[in-house]
């Protein structure tokens, strides 16, 4: 959203913002993580499979849990207790999470097709020869042992070992040999490190480091050359550096996802999990959003009044309910535009969290920063750089 729409928006456009609170509680899907496509898809198959059209199923669905969900769409399942639902949510946001991962399923399954095929020439039953650089860390040993990982000082780590005996006919007498030629007492005052610190280093010499398990760049490879649609979770624009700026222990998750689905959406974006996450399948909760209590909740785990939390969140149940709660609350517009949302009683509008900022005062408070613009940003606070803010907060 350009400011030239937040600026037109229904709401009053400031410049820059700034208060303190107590704690921070985030909505996970559309507010920390992107994934919407996966779970689009998952309610498509649901609406498909009830005869209902997706689109409106869809809309219906968004920010609520899948367990009013599910009751909504299929009055058989009205009778059943929250502890029977159980069995339904998690296969439904099993579901969820098989639409994320089909893409990064499709991409390693080509890549091991074709990592088969050109292995197919090699020795059957031999170990995948070394093909690195002297490790630093062991002297006399790195060539041997061939530390992939770790490339020689000056070099690349990328050029092929030199020929030291240890082959095919590398065996655990040979390795116990050099490495009986170490020594484990301190070394000189002249020496970077002990040794005993460079054996902690030293990897498996046997370890078959297959690249199949390495990590894969997704982005490296289009939906037309996979063919399927990537609908993996992506971590949202602005999470990463905001979450590494807050204290531990004065922020939660607050979701309305279920263990199965908050857990691994949360992993699959690589974000940790903080000790205080809601999810909608605690017992503690008798309402989901757009209802307060998922965040009132929250708000007491951390040990603080709502009054003095912050709410980020995207869809309009889930600010309707931040809203309810006490808490001032920040509408991202990740999953909705901002004419969906502004009606939805939200502090602030802001495009995005790299809109936002927090820093850390001596009491353990945060001072909450919004602008368009990084505070050492030569345009920081200045026209142009807007986010919208209800017109209330300002009179």
């Amino acid at each position: 959203m350009s400011a030239q729409e937040m600026s037109l928006s229904p709401t009053h456009p400031v410049e820059h913002a700034e208060f303190t609170v107590e704690g921070i509680l985030f909505d996970m899907d559309g507010t920390l993580v992107d994934s919407i496509a996966a779970v689009e898809s998952a309610w498509t198959s649901v609406a498909n499979e009830l005869g209902l059209p997706p689109a409106e199923v869809i809309a219906a669905t968004h920010g609520k849990r899948a367990i009013d969900n599910l009751k909504d769409l299929q009055p058989k399942l009205r009778r059943l207790t929250n502890e029977q639902m159980e069995p339904h949510v998690e296969n439904f946001e099993k579901r969820i999470l098989q639409q994320a991962d089909e893409f990064g399923e499709k991409v390693r399954s080509r890549r091991g097709s074709s990592a088969g095929s050109s292995r197919r020439g090699s020795t059957s039953g031999s170990r995948r020869p070394s093909s690195s650089g002297a490790n630093p860390l062991l002297p006399g040993l790195g060539v041997q042992f061939g530390m992939s990982k770790i490339p020689s000082p000056g070099g690349t780590g990328d050029s092929p070992a030199k020929d030291s005996g240890f082959g095919e006919e590398t065996n655990l007498d040979s390795v116990s040999e050099q490495l009986s030629k170490l020594t484990t007492s301190p070394t000189s005052p002249t020496s970077p490190k002990p040794q005993m610190d460079r054996m902690a280093a030293l990897q498996n010499p046997f370890d078959d480091e297959s690249d199949d398990e390495e990590d894969v760049d997704l982005s490296d490879y289009t939906e037309e050359e996979i063919g399927c649609q990537n609908k993996s979770v992506r971590i949202l624009p602005g999470v990463r550096r905001l979450i590494d700026s807050l204290p531990k222990g004065r922020f939660a998750v607050a979701t309305s996802g279920a263990k199965t689905y908050c857990h691994g959406a949360l992993l699959r974006a690589g974000i940790q999990r903080p000790a205080v996450t809601i999810t909608a399948d605690d017992p503690r909760l008798k309402r989901g959003k757009p209802f307060p209590d998922p965040f009132i909740l929250a708000a007491e785990e951390l040990g603080f009044p709502i009054e003095k939390c912050l709410v980020f969140e995207d869809s309009p149940s889930g600010i309707l309910a931040g809203v309810a709660s006490g808490a001032k609350t920040i509408a991202v517009c990740t999953s909705h535009p901002v004419e969906k949302i502004s009606h939805c009683g939200a502090h602030y509008i802001v495009p995005s969290l790299d809109c936002v900022h927090a820093f850390p005062n001596k009491d353990g408070s945060i001072r909450i920063v919004i602008d368009a613009h990084p505070p050492k940003h030569p345009r920081h606070g200045s026209k142009g750089s807007f986010v919208a803010v209800a017109p209330e907060v300002t009179a």
